[in-house]
This record gives C-alpha cells, sequence and structure tokens, in this order.
C-alpha cells in the first residue's frame, strides 16, 4: 500500500480484526454485486468506501425517478443512463482507485456463472425470485460465499450462504421455486432506509468474509423489522434433500 492508501483505509486498519493484512486482502479482492438499485447502491458504495480493489456491477435496468427515494447511488441528473454507468460515476466520486467493471445485462442461468469467475464473494442484492435462484445455483457450482438481502414494505432479512462450509445450507433450502415472484418494491412498496439498513449489513458480512473476520452470518437468518426495530437471528439447517447443494460433499 502507499501512503495514500494507509490514511485512507487507517480508521480500518487500525482494528486488530482487519489491520494490513485484512487491508490488503480487501484491496486485492473481486466481488460480484448482483444488482444496483435498493439493497445494492449501499453495497457498493460501503465496499468502494472500505476499498475492495476490484467490484463487478451487474444490472441491466435503467434510473427512473421513482428509483430516487431509496437508491442512493443514483441521482437526479442519472435518470436515463444505465444503473451500472451511474454507480460508476458515483464510486469513483468516493474511491477513485476501484477497479469496476459493468455488465448491463440480466443475469441468467447461461451467463451467471461467467460473471462469477475469479470472484471471493457474490452479492445478491436483486428483487426477484429467479434471479435469486440462478444466483444460488452457481454461487454452490462455484463455491462462491452468497451474502443474500431483501427488504419490502418495512421488513429485511440478510443471510450468507457458503458452499466451501460443508454445513452451510444454500438459498434452495430455505426458498422453494413456487415463492411468490410477485412481491416487489413495485407492488408493495418499501420505507427509503431500510435498504440502507440492510444493504449495509450485505456490505459488513462481505467484508468479514474477505478480511476473515469470524462469526459471521453463515447458515444464519437475520430478520429485521423496521415497525419495531428489532431484530431476530435464525438459525438455518442444510436440506440433505435440497436439489442444488444436497449432494454437495
Amino acid at each position: 500500500m502507499n501512503d495514500d492508501q494507509l490514511l485512507r483505509y487507517s480508521r480500518q486498519i487500525m482494528l486488530p480484526e482487519v489491520d494490513i493484512e485484512g487491508q490488503i486482502k480487501l484491496l486485492n479482492a473481486r466481488v460480484v454485486i448482483a444488482g444496483l438499485g435498493g439493497l445494492g447502491a449501499p453495497v457498493a458504495m460501503y465496499l468502494a468506501a472500505a476499498g475492495v480493489g476490484h467490484l463487478v456491477l451487474v444490472d441491466d435496468d435503467t434510473v427512473e425517478l421513482s428509483n430516487l427515494q431509496r437508491q442512493v447511488i443514483h441521482s437526479t441528473h442519472a435518470m436515463g443512463q444505465s444503473k451500472v454507468a451511474s454507480a460508476v460515476a458515483s464510486i469513483g466520486a468516493i474511491n477513485p482507485d476501484v477497479n469496476v467493471e459493468t455488465h448491463c445485462t440480466r443475469i441468467t442461468s447461461d451467463n451467471v456463472s461467467g460473471l462469477l469467475e475469479g470472484a471471493q464473494v457474490l452479492l445478491d442484492c436483486t428483487d426477484n425470485f429467479s434471479t435469486r435462484f440462478a444466483l444460488n445455483s452457481a454461487a454452490v457450482a462455484c463455491r462462491v460465499p452468497l451474502v443474500s438481502g431483501a427488504a419490502i414494505r418495512l421488513e429485511g432479512q440478510v443471510a450468507v450462504f457458503d458452499s466451501r462450509d460443508v454445513n452451510s445450507p444454500c438459498y434452495r433450502c430455505l426458498y422453494d421455486e413456487q415463492s411468490d415472484e410477485n412481491l416487489s418494491c413495485a407492488e408493495s412498496g418499501v420505507l427509503a432506509p431500510l435498504v440502507g439498513v440492510i444493504g449495509s449489513v450485505q456490505a459488513l458480512e462481505a467484508i468479514k468474509l474477505l478480511t476473515g473476520i469470524a462469526d459471521g452470518l453463515t447458515g444464519r437468518l437475520q430478520l429485521y423489522d423496521a415497525r419495531t426495530s428489532a431484530w431476530r437471528d435464525m438459525r438455518l439447517p442444510r436440506d440433505p434433500d435440497c436439489p442444488v447443494c444436497g449432494t454437495r460433499g
């Protein structure tokens, strides 16, 4: 690290759980962020600010006026731009040293494995089940830890699924493919700061995975009720009959 980096990341480096070694791991990391909406916005900004060296941004959408209430990585003048292009500009303003790779494409089962090539962590910040299932299948196949987040109305959740751990469940262990595809912010609404809370926890869990900080959320689901500001923590067992990870050795 050069002198500017030592100063930029000094507040993290002074943490014994991070130190110089952990910061170097962040600088050398390649992380995929799927979705640049309400969750992906704080994820991308915090990972860039923390010094994750290579961010892969994937989203096929463009910035609309209705996004701006919660998708804080985008601004009014970015309306009509692709979300990945808008995010690149914001990330560059936060930390110009971050290498950003963009894919303005819809995630499918055909292209997702290629997007994960060389990645240490995948963050699922999408808002539909078909994409989440595709990301999960690829994460299991590629042995890439998956940090999953969701937020709607006044409720949010975060979980980590790490296929490198033989005891860890996967997303498909938690949800079957008959889940309600129509449950979205466009249909049900969401309070703006809620996605910031959940996205920030996703970014935190990603940094813990990258630096080796213990006691992460692997195998656990955290549920947040914004009405009461209460968190609930649930252990997630692995399903031995899961069609995605059940045969994993």
